[in-house]
């Protein structure tokens, strides 16, 4: 199925070459002069190589056709990650290389969405936020109330983040799954 470049996301499986890849990250450029660009890195279902591919925003690419399915985390055995479909509960194992620099924020029991390729998952794509603890971060310090003033905070899956002034540890927030970020002080 083709698509244009700047439709691409995290997660996509593409076909070029005659192999899949799958997008690790796409970012968009629209200079002031010049044609609009997409960035693409993927890496290579087979081998695992990454490589780093730039198109014209309204080129077309090829989306590989998978099936998405929904698939419960169950635990961590090694380096696999075992997930089971609540359906059929049959169990699929999914490799380190594919969760990637998403395992931290794996949750048991949490609902994510894998891409499976002739019975194989190829990607994975989590909740986009998740609730988690902070554990350790700097006391508040006097006079620092400006908006944008944040400190670093460490958080209970062990991922460094900046947090507002007022929170402390032991506090349950809202982070972004895609890179850590600050969202909200959780509503529990």
């Amino acid at each position: 199925m083709k698509v244009i470049a700047s439709q691409v996301r995290k997660g996509n499986v593409l076909e070029a070459d005659g192999q899949l890849y799958v997008v690790l990250s796409a970012e968009n450029f629209h200079p002031g002069k010049g044609t609009p660009t997409t960035q693409i890195d993927m890496r290579r279902i087979s081998d695992g190589v990454k490589i780093s591919q730039r198109y014209k925003t309204t080129e077309q690419v090829e989306r590989a056709f998978i099936e998405d399915m929904d698939y419960q985390y169950l635990f961590k055995d090694g380096d696999n990650y075992t997930f089971m479909n609540g359906e059929n509960f049959e169990q699929i194992t999914v490799s380190a290389d594919v969760v990637g620099d998403q395992a931290p924020f794996l949750q048991e029991n949490m609902t994510v969405r894998l891409s499976i390729f002739e019975s194989v998952a190829v990607a994975i794509e989590l909740p986009q936020r998740v609730t988690l603890q902070v554990v350790d971060t700097e006391p508040a310090m006097k006079g620092q109330t400006a908006a944008s003033s944040y400190k670093p905070a460490m958080l209970s899956n062990g991922v460094r983040t900046n947090v507002p002034p007022h929170i402390a540890p032991g506090t349950r927030i809202v982070v972004q799954t895609a890179d850590g970020s600050y969202v909200e002080r959780a509503k529990d």
